[in-house]
Parts: C-alpha cells; sequence; structure tokens
C-alpha cells in the first residue's frame, strides 16, 4: 500500500525538524537556502579584493617553501610518431581530476596534461546537472588543498567574504565551490584543456594511443604512457534510466517529457506544470524543489520503499582509517562493509528535505514503484501498483549505474576489464548483483585484466587508473567525495610516480652511474689529492 506523506510545517517544533525563521541578525541562512531573500543575502556578501589577493601572496610563499613544483625528474620517452610522449594524461578536469593533476605536480611530474569536454567553469556537475543549493559535505573539509592551510575553503572563503560570513555560514555555497576550485587550479598552476574530450583508448608501444577530439570534432592521436579517467560520477557507467514497456515503444515520444536527472532540462519552462519525479535521493529531491521554485503546478516523488532511508551509513566511513585501512582488507570484507552502506542506501539531505516540503505543490508516495511509463504528445502516463497518474514531465532521479563496459572510450578494452564478479560471485541480492559490475583495481586504482587476456591488452588496462566513484568498492570513497579526496589523490599519485621510476629503473641506473657533482671542489681534497688545494690554487 502507497504511503503519501503529508506537507509538513517547516516553522513547527517537531522533534528532529529545525525552527525555520524569518528574521534575526544571527540567522543562518544556509539553512533556509530556498527561503525568500536568502539567494538575494547570498549575492549581498560584500567581497573583500585585497585580502583575497594578500591570501594569494600567502600561498605563492607557502608552495615556495615546499619547494613546488618540484624539478622534473622523469625521463622523456619517445612514443610512436617520435616525440615525447605525456607522462599522464587526465582525463576529466572537475575536483578530481585536477586534484590527481595537482598532486602529481607536487612530485616532480610535469608531462602531464589534463582536459575536459566541458569548457571552463562548467567541468564536473557544479555548474551543470549538480541541482542542489549547498554541498552534502560539512563546510570545514579540505581535500583539494592537499594539506596546505592557505589552499583551503575556508581560508579562500574567509578572504573573500570575511571572517563573519564564514561564521555564518551552515554549507558551502554550489556554485562557490566551483569558484574556490576554480581558484585553487590557477594558485597550483593545473592548466586544463577545456573543450577537449578522450574518445577512445588503444594499446600503443610503451604506452597508450589516446584519441582526443577538441570543439570542431576533429579527432587526432595522444601518446601517453599513463592515463586518469577522473570523469565523474557517471564516468564509470552511465545514467541510470530505467527501462518501462510503454517508453521503449516510442521513445520519440517522450523527447522533451522524460528526463534523467543529469539532463540539461529548461526549469523555467516547467512554470505550471504536473511533475512526477522517480526516486527519492539527493538528486530527485533537489530537481524537485527546483521545479517547484521555477513555478511548478505540483511535484510528486515516488519510491519503491514504504521508508526514506534514515541514517547516512558513508559517513561512518570518512576517517582515516578507513580511508587507509580499507584497501588492505580481504575482498570479501571489502564487499561486506560496502553491501551494507547500499543496501542501507543514503538518505536525502534534510536541507533538500525542507526544500520541498515549504511548497504546498509537492508530495511524496512511498511503496509505490512505477511499472510502466507512457509518453504520449499530451503528457506522460505513469502506471503504479495504485492505479495511473497522469503528469506534463517526468524526472528520473535514479543514479549511476557503474559498469565500464558502458564507457565508450574503452572501446574493446572494455570487455577484459576484470570486475568484483569475476573475483567474488553474486550473492543473488540486487545489491550484490550491483557490486558485481565495479571494476576490480590494483593498489594504484590501475584497472587489471581477466584471466586470458591478450598480454598487450593486460598491459594497456595496467597504464589506465580509474580516479572515480567506480573505485569505491576496491579503494573506499576517496576519488570522488570530499572526505578521502586528498588520500586518494595521493594514492593515485604514488603509485604512478612508482611505476614510472620503476619502468624507466634502467636509465636512472645510467645517470646514477653518470651523476658526477664534485662535492668536494671547493676544498683541498677536491679530486683526492692532499696537495691539489681548492679548485684554481694549482
Amino acid at each position: 500500500m502507497a504511503v503519501i506523506m503529508a506537507r509538513p510545517d517547516p516553522t513547527s517544533d517537531a522533534p528532529g525538524v529545525p525552527r525555520v525563521t524569518s528574521s534575526g541578525a544571527a540567522r543562518d541562512f544556509g539553512l533556509l537556502a530556498s527561503s525568500p531573500g536568502a539567494d538575494a543575502e547570498r549575492r549581498a556578501r560584500r567581497e573583500d579584493p585585497a585580502a583575497l589577493r594578500a591570501l594569494e601572496a600567502r600561498v605563492a610563499h607557502d608552495l615556495a617553501c615546499l619547494n613546488y613544483p618540484p624539478p622534473e625528474w622523469v625521463p622523456p620517452r619517445a612514443g610512436p610518431d617520435g616525440a615525447p610522449m605525456l607522462d599522464v594524461l587526465v582525463a576529466g578536469g572537475g575536483m578530481c581530476g585536477q586534484t590527481a593533476a595537482y598532486a602529481m605536480r607536487r612530485e616532480g611530474l610535469h608531462r602531464v596534461r589534463t582536459i575536459d569536454a566541458r569548457g571552463e567553469g562548467r567541468e564536473g556537475p557544479w555548474a551543470t546537472f549538480a541541482r542542489m543549493e549547498m554541498l552534502r559535505s560539512p563546510k570545514h573539509l579540505t581535500g583539494p588543498d592537499l594539506g596546505v592551510p592557505s589552499l583551503t575553503f575556508r581560508a579562500w572563503y574567509e578572504a573573500r567574504f570575511g571572517l563573519e560570513a564564514w561564521g555564518a555560514l551552515h554549507k558551502v555555497w554550489r556554485l562557490d565551490w566551483r569558484d574556490y576550485l576554480l581558484w585553487v587550479r590557477r594558485q597550483v598552476g593545473v592548466a586544463v584543456d577545456g573543450g577537449v574530450g578522450l574518445v577512445s583508448v588503444a594499446p600503443a608501444r610503451g604506452g597508450l594511443a589516446l584519441g582526443v577530439a577538441g570543439a570542431g570534432g576533429e579527432v587526432h592521436t595522444v601518446f601517453a604512457r599513463k592515463l586518469v579517467l577522473a570523469l565523474g560520477r557517471e564516468g564509470s557507467g552511465q545514467p541510470r534510466r530505467p527501462e518501462f514497456p510503454s517508453l521503449g515503444a516510442d521513445p520519440t515520444a517522450a523527447r522533451g517529457r522524460v528526463f534523467h536527472s543529469m539532463d540539461g532540462i529548461d526549469f523555467a519552462a516547467l512554470a505550471g506544470a504536473r511533475i512526477g519525479v522517480l526516486g527519492v535521493g539527493a538528486s530527485a529531491f533537489d530537481n524537485a524543489g527546483l521545479a517547484l521554485e521555477h513555478g511548478a503546478a505540483s511535484v510528486t516523488m515516488f519510491a519503491r520503499r514504504a521508508r526514506l532511508p534514515q541514517v547516512n551509513k558513508s559517513k561512518f566511513t570518512s576517517f582515516t582509517g578507513f580511508f587507509r585501512g580499507y584497501p588492505a582488507l580481504p575482498d570479501a570484507e571489502r564487499r561486506r562493509f560496502y553491501a551494507h552502506v547500499f543496501d542501507e542506501q543514503v538518505p536525502p539531505p534534510f536541507e533538500s528535505v525542507l526544500r520541498c516540503d515549504r511548497h504546498p505543490g509537492f508530495a511524496l508516495r512511498l511503496g509505490e514503484p512505477w511499472l510502466d511509463v507512457a509518453a504520449d504528445a499530451r503528457g506522460v502516463r505513469v502506471t503504479t501498483p495504485a492505479g495511473e497518474h497522469r503528469f506534463d514531465v517526468v524526472i528520473f532521479g535514479t543514479g549511476f549505474d557503474v559498469n565500464l563496459v558502458d564507457r565508450p572510450e574503452l572501446g574493446a578494452l572494455a570487455g577484459s576489464v576484470l570486475a568484483w564478479g569475476d573475483r567474488l560471485a553474486p550473492d543473488g541480492s540486487a545489491v550484490g548483483a550491483e557490486l558485481s559490475r565495479f571494476p576490480y583495481l590494483g593498489d594504484g586504482f590501475q584497472l587489471m585484466a581477466k584471466d586470458g587476456s591478450d598480454a598487450a591488452v593486460a598491459e594497456a588496462l595496467g597504464r589506465i587508473h580509474l580516479f572515480s566513484w567506480g573505485s569505491t568498492l576496491s579503494h573506499g570513497a576517496v576519488a570522488g567525495d570530499i572526505p578521502g579526496l586528498a588520500i586518494g589523490a595521493t594514492r593515485l599519485s604514488g603509485a604512478i610516480v612508482r611505476d614510472l621510476f620503476v619502468e624507466d629503473a634502467e636509465r636512472h641506473h645510467e645517470r646514477l652511474i653518470a651523476h658526477d657533482e664534485q662535492e668536494l671542489r671547493p676544498t683541498r681534497w677536491w679530486g683526492g689529492d692532499p696537495g691539489a688545494g681548492p679548485a684554481g690554487t694549482g
């Protein structure tokens, strides 16, 4: 039986519901993100350009004190075209990609190129399909700074808006986080080639042949010894779009009426519309809230479960011991941890729920799964066990699937990628089937090949490092979520540095033999001749 939740009064003093006030000098407008005037208040913050310039000078000094960037040490290696290969190509210039590139630059890797299919400021989800008002994470978390205090979000925010603004902030505003990431990128000298996407990966002698395409669509080949796939939450598979009999029968009718939460949606065009949303995760609530704020007549959300998840189990894993120790666990233990997290599911943030509950047109139908979806010129018909519902537009807030065979860049290589299901038999549950599709990664996030794979394919896969959500079952949430980002990025960079050194060990040995820095030249003992004296004295 469906459970239809009535809209609670957000100003109530019910346990667990923060009281919403409309005035007061100490008002925390982060909690009231969608209340009248909150956005204007955010935009009215006073900026201090001089303080930000002073912080940037401090950053430059801090990095100089850390000898950043260190000298290049990797000997150049010619590619099949005769030109020096890149040491690393990073595909994806969002939070994970730029932090990985920064971490490698800190290790003395200079031939690193970072690309992103979108232009500057549109990397990652922040200015595209992320529709939350604020990040899920607490404001004090660090990560993209890699331990440099002057590069933290707090340092940037306090310098730009002042100490009082930092104290009043509840959680980080979404576009502030985007602006902060761009600022960090500039400070550490990580360049991102925007409008350039990775389209193909193939083995090559001593590395990989990578097809990249610009805005014009022309593909050219870049040779690199390593590839980091930092393509975001969707970069390990595809958006999860449920299949329904009637929807598949006429996909043309669904255009402009059936969306995934990742799609570009003209929310202003939804004014006065009746909208159905499948799913009750964070993105589902964010899309519902944004539609209501743009004047949707009604938004009805549906879920299979009779009760919303109440506890975010993944928050438990956000401590150093888990991030560092989890990869060392036996396979069965690692799967046991995340099977519990996935089975419990993640509740939507309370801010996102309150954002929707403020609107009289919002309804939540629990325990009512969708059985069929049919689109036509008049709208969308959704069939559930309780009957039929008519909407003008529906949105799938159903997240992303992890399955590398769905990634077009990998082409024929994808079929040889070792998955968790190849290591451990699925337990027969839906969660077990989902986990079995995650790639089974090595200690440096590198892809591994299935038994019996061609040697050249296996070598190529070992040169590809997956630094995104798809690495979670192998490494924990250190490649996408902020709390573990620094640990993940330094683990990745350390592994790549190790591999490059080992591969060039013979050349480094030759350089060792040739090394001839005469330490004692200024002394009378230079050259081992007690009578020779300092250089130039005879």
